[in-house]
């Protein structure tokens, strides 16, 4: 089921390459948000709000591994594109090796400095021991997580998108069932929520484990892909580090977001809560043409197509600013039925808090597009630079913003904190894979087309 990309119609590849993870990273969001519903609706709003608070902590522990092992299989979609078999697997053991160890190494790290963690962004006293039992049991479990996205992304690195879909499909059934189950049935609170989510994760890594080794033998090693090896570990390393680095940026910035938005109170929190994980939801696509272009633009570049590289970021642009006008309208006209999926009872008070942070991020929805295309364009091509220093970008916009709420106690300003960023920082973004790709094209002795 490998896909190669370096022939065929772009738009068509694109199309049949992105469908099953719009899919997988939709149903990774549901059952995320199904953590959500449930604790709000059956916990209450404290709950609701601690699993919130703690979002902002996932996203920059998580997405540093995410990050780290997304950059690994960079390399695995280069030597596949340019037909290195023994390179694929080369870089397969490598990672897999340097995953364990960043792994272990982050995991007792975060629960050492979680407590600290949790003070210095201000939460709210009424929800601190929820939101520390939570985001620790996530920290724990954080190797399931990691299992999956690097074995994901090295079956999407050889072009198969849909075997992740299939397995992910299955762990999202699994942690609704065991979310029922912890939080209904033996009453765990948080707490089984998040064990619901690190069980239903490691299923889903354990599964395409089982399948690499049956069924793609392209990606299934020796005992000598294991050892580490110096020049393909410093290359990996070199364009992980930064993917790694670029969205723990990104999370800090979001970090200081969140100690703003934590001053407001638990209720406001709750209602940020809610609208975040529809906005996340809606999103999907987004990241998924991001994904897209990972291993679009890295399989090309095996082979030096840099004017395929260049059509198919211009395809994805489009479909970006056509799905973005039309999920804004849908998503402002269903937002009072989805909120009222959260919370029981009356909801009018955080429906208004959370159509103000819809209204607003919604409209920059195409600079978020243009931020997942443009930064994974590049880092397909194996450029890290330039994309990290977009996540400092967006954490200096969420930074200038979460200073400005906090200072004014400002809800406003907080929502602004992430509409701002997106636009600026793809903006920013575009210039750069401009510049990279004219670099490109120069070092190919090809004429830039006008």
């Amino acid at each position: 089921m490998e896909l190669d990309m370096t022939k065929g119609n772009p738009t068509r590849l694109i199309v049949k390459f992105i469908i099953p993870i719009v899919i997988g990273n939709i149903f990774q969001q549901l059952y995320n948000m199904v953590d959500t519903i449930i604790v709000g609706r059956y916990v209450g709003v404290e709950a609701l709000a601690a699993v919130g608070a703690t979002g902002t902590i996932s996203f920059l522990i998580l997405g540093f591994l995410m990050g780290m092992t997304a950059g690994f299989t960079v390399l695995t979609a280069q030597r596949f594109g340019a037909g290195d078999v023994e390179g694929v697997k080369q870089t397969v053991g490598n990672a897999a090796t340097l995953s364990v160890i960043i792994t272990v190494v982050m995991t007792a790290f975060s629960v050492f400095i979680m407590d600290g963690l949790l003070k210095l962004m201000n939460t709210p006293e009424d929800i601190f021991d929820m939101a520390k039992t939570y985001i620790v049991i996530i920290c724990l479990g954080m190797g399931c997580s990691v299992l999956y996205n690097l074995l994901s992304s090295f079956l999407r690195a050889v072009g198969n998108s849909k075997v992740p879909l299939y397995f992910l499909v299955v762990s999202a059934a699994l942690n609704i069932i065991l979310d029922l189950v912890l939080v209904l049935v033996i009453p765990m609170g948080v707490a089984g929520a998040a064990i619901a989510t690190v069980v239903s994760q490691g299923i889903s890594g354990v599964l395409c484990l089982i399948y690499i080794i049956k069924k793609v033998p392209v990606l299934k090693i020796e005992k000598r892909h294991w050892k580490l090896d110096g020049q393909c570990a410093h290359n990996q390393i070199s364009i992980g580090l930064p993917m790694a680095l670029q969205f723990s940026i990104t999370a800090v910035g979001t970090i200081l977001v969140q100690m703003a938005l934590n001053m407001l109170g638990s209720t406001v929190v709750a209602a940020y809560t809610a609208a975040c994980k529809v906005e996340q939801l809606v999103t999907q696509p987004y990241s998924a043409l991001g994904l897209t272009m990972s291993t679009y633009c890295a399989q090309n570049r095996g082979v030096n197509d840099i004017k395929r590289i260049r059509k198919g970021v211009r395809i994805s642009n489009v479909m970006s600013l056509i799905y973005s006008i039309v999920i804004y309208g849908i998503v402002m006209m269903a937002l009072p039925y989805i909120i009222r999926l959260f919370v029981s009872g009356d909801v009018t008070e955080i429906l208004e808090y959370a159509r103000i942070y819809v209204g607003v991020c919604g409209l920059c929805f195409t600079g978020l597009g243009m931020i997942f295309i443009f930064r994974n364009a590049m880092q397909g091509c194996g450029f890290s630079f330039m994309p990290m220093m977009g996540g400092v970008v967006e954490l200096l916009c969420r930074a200038v913003a979460a200073f400005g709420a906090a200072k004014y106690q400002s809800y406003l300003g907080v929502c602004m904190g992430n509409a701002s960023s997106w636009m600026v920082t793809g903006i920013f973004l575009a210039i750069a894979y401009l510049f990279m790709m004219r670099k490109l094209l120069v070092l190919q002795k090809q004429p830039l087309e006008q």
